[in-house]
């Protein structure tokens, strides 16, 4: 299980995140959206330790993210292509990571094979290093780079940003698949309403930092939130 308690974020005197309390059950496949300047990448930010929070804390399975690392061999996440090692070609990458999380390189290409039509023949073999592939290659390749090692936690921000149709609806599947294993947690946040409630069981909006609806997927909830962001202002973008 997750758990946030009392955790807030501030820049200066400006609060970009203020969560009193959020409880995330293990193997829940949990979506999180809202405008731009919500508080989505601080959040996931926070749960990876890439910050430090201003109060509070986050439980990761019982570690406290922010005071030890214990957290890290059962948790994974593609961010943005910061997390890429771009004088790399995506093998080294993926054999890079295997070995990190305990898998020799026969693990991790029994993996990738399962990625064929995901790659579209585009990422394996390409002699290409990561920083020269596309924005929408590089996050094929971190996507399921972050399924390696068989994670219990895997943390995906906007997955379907910069991808085509044929991919984006690839990439829903794998996660649906990766959600519907035991005690898989899977967090999603995006901007595309339609993919989140597609993937999610449960969907969280953030406005302004702060979380004003908690959802249990269901037929209608699509249309609630289409509902609720034609009548929230947006925010500009930062």
């Amino acid at each position: 299980m997750i758990t946030a308690n009392n955790l807030s974020k501030k820049y200066g005197q400006q609060t970009v995140l203020n969560i009193e309390s959020l409880e995330i059950p293990r193997g829940q496949s949990f979506g999180l959206v809202g405008n731009n300047g919500a508080g989505k990448t601080t959040l996931f930010s926070l749960l990876l330790d890439l910050i430090q929070p201003s109060s509070g804390h986050i439980m990761n399975n019982d570690v406290r993210v922010d005071q030890s690392e214990a957290w890290k061999p059962f948790t994974s996440a593609f961010i943005d292509e910061t997390f890429l090692i771009g004088y790399l070609t995506p093998e080294e990458y993926f054999y890079f990571i295997g070995e990190l999380r305990g898998r020799n390189k026969a693990d991790v290409d029994a993996l990738l094979a399962t990625f064929e039509d995901f790659f579209h023949g585009e990422i394996l073999g390409q002699k290409k290093y990561l920083r020269d592939l596309s924005k929408g290659n590089q996050k094929k390749a971190g996507i399921v780079a972050s399924f390696i090692g068989s994670p219990e936690v895997v943390i995906l921000d906007e997955p379907f940003a910069n991808l085509d149709p044929t991919t984006q609806i690839r990439l829903k599947a794998i996660i649906k698949e990766l959600a519907a294993k035991e005690d898989v947690t899977v967090l999603v946040s995006s901007h595309d309403l339609m993919h989140v409630t597609e993937v999610c069981e449960r969907i969280v909006v953030l406005n302004k930092g702060e979380i004003v609806k908690d959802i249990q997927t269901s037929a209608e909830t699509l249309k609630e939130l289409e509902s609720f962001f034609a009548g929230n202002t947006a925010e500009p973008a930062t």
